[in-house]
């Protein structure tokens, strides 16, 4: 019996059929799993120059494509059968006077989801359907296992996202999803190239995290017999890469957050960060409003969402007394905004301090709004340790957020590139640690010492690349967007 969220295995009589298959093969002197099968074009390209070729003619052109079985019709003298690849499906057309009879034969005993290739002429059938002629075909893999049929593994939630390769075998709009998200990486990268940022790799593995709120995932370097943290974040590496005169960087790589699941979070999650110096959070602003706007347009994106410049702009704390009535900035101790709350019939988390109170109402009553592209900007400096002081407007700092379909996307700042500050920001992170706080970021005296050696004015930012993705594709949960998520066991 299959445990809960896992498909049904299918009946033994029908694995036991496909391995009586593969032995059959096998003893004709078939090798059902050959080595490579060169020289493949997708069926899309196939398919693409013979728009205009007349029903019942032939083309001129012969293709060899490869690809699943996914249906078959017809025996006697001729059978159909449909070639499914990443880019399309094609028919195919087999005649027994052709391929011979035990050629033909064979043919007919392959299973929907064995992998075939196949060299032959293209042609419109009299129907009017665009085809292959069968004049030679090779068993590339057999699959010994049926595929999951239309009506109940491929829509069954945990099926599709424990066995995604069944998902994207099956469901085309899957394949679309994560075929978009490649395009929205690749244009991602170019734009940043183009605009004359380097891309750099920093490490996954660190001896301190940092670089933003959040608990850390723990192993043991056992070479060093040292305690060791997946990132969760970039940051401070990047940029360590300012101050060693690089200017412009940008990664895009994996973060990991020792948190919980929800629709918009997984702890295992892509982002982009980059970090230019001579700037400030209003110059980063503009480029990621031309960033995204561009991104959107070369994943082909047709929704309601208005990337265009310019983005609405709101003050964090000006949101949040729109929608709840409280100030947060005259509210500034944690028992003034709670009683604000209680006033007016909102939950107090008792553990929670102010800051974390703030961030309470910004995800509660404001984030839901944000619909069309959005900054807010200009936060208090306890919800921003790394954020360089505001200008002014004392006990804030220059920090954006931008949010659409109710979503935070990316996280911004003018850097805060004074040593004696930021040494400063990290004693009151170690004190918030030492009183529970489990997200307080530790004291990293290592970027310390690197901003000590003087880092220029510099803006940066970090997008979610998977929320980023679920904007531009209209998935709702991260999980539709990230190949293998998170799943309890």
């Amino acid at each position: 019996m299959a445990e809960p969220g896992e498909a049904a295995a299918p009946p033994s009589d029908l694995l036991a059929a496909r391995r009586a298959k593969l032995e059959a093969l096998r003893a004709a002197g078939v090798e059902p799993f050959p080595h490579a099968y060169p020289g493949v074009t997708p069926v899309a390209e196939v398919v693409a120059p013979h728009a205009d070729l007349p029903a019942g003619e032939d083309s001129e052109a012969v293709a060899r494509v490869a690809g699943r079985i996914a249906a078959r019709r017809g025996q006697g003298k001729a059978a159909f059968l449909d070639l499914v690849d990443r880019s399309g499906r094609l028919q195919l057309h087999a005649r027994r006077d052709v391929l011979g009879e035990e050629a033909f034969e064979r043919l007919l005993s392959l299973d929907l989801g064995d992998i075939l290739g196949v060299d032959g002429l293209v042609f419109r059938s009299r129907r009017g359907e665009l085809s292959l002629r069968v004049d030679d075909y090779a068993l590339l893999a057999k699959s010994l296992r049926p595929p999951p049929e239309k009506h109940h593994g491929l829509t069954d939630v945990e099926t599709r996202l424990r066995q995604r390769e069944l998902d994207l075998m099956a469901n085309e709009a899957t394949r679309d999803v994560f075929l978009t998200r490649a395009r929205i990486v690749a244009a991602t990268r170019r734009f940043l190239d183009d605009e004359g940022f380097v891309e750099v790799e920093t490490p996954v593995l660190q001896p301190i995290y940092g670089g933003a709120a959040a608990r850390p995932f723990t192993t043991h370097f056992n070479a060093l017999d040292q305690t060791m943290y997946l990132r969760i974040a970039t940051e401070l590496y990047l940029k360590r890469c300012i101050v060693g005169g690089l200017e412009r960087v940008y990664e895009i790589g994996k973060n990991f957050r020792n948190e919980g699941l929800s629709f918009k979070h997984n702890p295992e999650f892509t982002m982009i960060e980059w970090y230019e110096a001579y700037a400030d959070y209003e110059v980063v602003a503009r480029r990621t409003e031309r960033l995204v706007a561009y991104v959107a347009a070369q994943a082909g994106y047709e929704g309601d969402l208005d990337f265009g410049a310019p983005w609405r702009r709101e003050t964090l704390a000006g949101a949040i007394e729109a929608r709840t009535g409280l100030d947060v900035l005259a509210l500034r101790t944690r028992g003034a905004l709670a009683e604000g709350m209680r006033e007016r019939g909102m939950d107090v988390p008792p553990d929670d301090g102010w800051a974390q109170l703030v961030d309470l109402l910004l995800s509660k009553h404001v984030e839901p709004e944000l619909v069309q592209p959005t900054f807010l900007i200009d936060y208090p400096v306890e919800l921003s340790p790394f954020a360089k002081a505001h200008r002014t407007e004392p006990g804030l700092v220059e920090r954006f957020e931008a949010f659409a379909s109710g979503m935070e996307i990316a996280n911004a700042f003018s850097e805060l590139n004074d040593p004696d500050e930021q040494r400063v920001r990290f004693e009151a992170q170690a004190r918030a640690a030492a009183a529970g706080d489990e997200e307080a970021h530790p004291y990293d005296e290592a970027f310390v010492t690197a901003l000590e050696h003087g880092m220029p004015p510099t803006g940066g930012i970090g997008i979610g690349i998977d929320r980023l993705v679920m904007l531009l594709t209209g998935r709702t949960t991260i999980r539709e967007v990230v190949l293998f998520p998170a799943l309890r066991r």
